[in-house]
């Protein structure tokens, strides 16, 4: 929703917001679902037949027209690859050997470049979804309506499907979304859209107090699958659990956004009384890691090319464990090439599928582990990127949880920050878990992991165990 429908939206009834969340999904689905989806469907099917030598082949012919459109519209890759030494024919016969010889793409430089110099002057008419941007400044993707459908039959294909769902069916989901902006709400802690047939739960407010109308709305809604944020959903499980409530069956649980580590994924699974699937893509699309009903986590080629790469930048063994390089296959108005996501994989040793697929073979993301903020009232939540949110000046966040009720924001500021800001975020917290101290401080660096990742959110309290 526009910014002044969010306005409305927040002073208006429950069953009038219901409305506005319907006419919203009829927006998306005509959005996601038309021709290029149910063209581009059947074809992501029919090339999970592909042996290597043809996913070879296909990656190739896909990584020249891409190569040749950027640097003929693109002025960020026309000026980025003619500096280092490359010309138009070279990159008309490039194969997937040279990649290293491109320059790679840094999420600071599509932070910055996104919106202007490396979009194609031939693009075609679209709209800027944003990610999490949860250290700091989101990205801003350039979807077209026609690339929007196709990377939604990439996921109906190798999600859903793959998880025996599709996307006509009823669903619940637990999101970024605050469909109730209120920190301190009556229930229900979900709204309906009655266009997609989908419960939307609040990441936000969960707590033990809560549950029970958790569960409530799945029993009343009766949805076929549940998806959402893993932590979110881990932590809903937990409490199911806890106080030995019953759910009503699904056909899968879809996870995504963050690590699912083993425990979490048997709590679910206990809770909800199915199989996970997890996948692993972000705003960005260059990219889509799947499960499937094996347990193999498998890399669409189709989506993207895949570089996991050691600190030398040389690709990794099968086995081995690096960063993950994308290039995608399907964004040519705003191509990503040789993209360093800030994310790490291992390969498995064996690269054979069960499925009898010949993908590339994961066996583990290394992806985002937060800690879980514990609030006044009992609610626990993970998510905190809308603080920040089109705010400028800020290069990146760490909010740090000391007690139930303290709160220190680190924020790491360029020129352009102004004071100002502190208001606004101090507004939006407060909106996600009521009046807390909040505490401004202005590092030169923010705390990192041992392998040298930010941690959006630290809680110095005792914290959920998810190893």
């Amino acid at each position: 929703m526009g910014g002044l429908a969010e306005k409305i939206y927040k002073h208006v009834p429950l069953w009038l917001q219901n409305l506005m969340i319907s006419a919203y999904g009829m927006y998306w689905k005509r959005h996601r679902y038309g021709k290029h989806f149910f063209k581009a469907l059947p074809e992501f099917i029919e090339r999970e037949k592909f042996t290597r030598e043809q996913w070879k082949k296909w990656q190739t012919e896909r990584l020249r027209k891409l190569l040749v459109h950027a640097f003929d519209t693109v002025p960020f890759y026309k000026e980025k690859y003619t500096a280092a030494g490359l010309t138009r024919d070279d990159l008309k016969n490039f194969t997937l050997r040279d990649l290293p010889r491109l320059p790679f793409l840094e999420k600071d430089e599509l932070r910055k470049f996104g919106t202007t110099t490396l979009l194609s002057s031939n693009r075609e008419k679209g709209t800027f979804l944003s990610s999490s941007g949860s250290t700091g400044t989101p990205v801003k993707i350039y979807y077209t309506p026609k690339f929007h459908q196709i990377w939604n039959a990439a996921y109906e294909a190798r999600v859903r499907r793959w998880a025996g769902v599709n996307y006509k069916m009823s669903r619940a989901m637990i999101g970024g979304r605050r469909i109730i902006p209120d920190a301190h709400a009556k229930p229900p802690y979900y709204r309906y859209n009655y266009v997609e047939k989908q419960v939307y739960f609040s990441a936000y407010h969960l707590s033990p107090d809560t549950v029970d109308n958790y569960v409530e709305g799945l029993r009343k809604h009766r949805p076929e699958y549940l998806v959402g944020y893993a932590m979110a959903i881990y932590i809903w499980a937990g409490y199911i659990l806890d106080k030995k409530l019953k759910t009503p069956p699904l056909k899968a649980v879809l996870t995504s956004s963050e690590k699912l580590t083993p425990p979490m994924r048997r709590t679910i699974e206990q809770a909800f009384g199915t199989k996970v699937y997890d996948a692993y893509s972000g705003v960005e699309a260059c990219g889509l890691i799947s499960e499937n009903r094996y347990g193999e986590l498998l890399f669409s080629p189709d989506t993207g090319i895949l570089e996991v790469l050691d600190e030398n930048s040389r690709q990794v063994s099968p086995g081995k464990t690096g960063e993950v390089v994308l290039t995608g296959l399907l964004n040519f108005d705003q191509p990503l090439i040789r993209y360093r996501i800030g994310d790490r994989v291992t390969l498995a040793a064996n690269q054979t599928s069960k499925a009898g697929v010949q993908m590339p073979v994961i066996e583990e993301i290394e992806g985002r582990i937060e800690d879980v903020v514990t609030g006044p009232d009992g609610r626990q939540m993970v998510r905190f990127h809308a603080l920040t949110y089109d705010l400028p000046g800020i290069k990146a966040m760490q909010l740090v949880q000391h007690a139930l009720d303290d709160f220190e924001l680190r924020i790491l500021k360029d020129d352009g920050y102004p004071l100002e800001n502190e208001q606004i975020i101090k507004k939006r917290l407060f909106s996600q878990l009521g009046p807390v101290k909040a505490r401004f401080v202005y590092p030169d660096e923010l705390e990192q992991t041992a392998n040298g990742k930010i941690k959006a959110v630290i809680s110095k309290l005792a914290n959920y165990e998810t190893k």
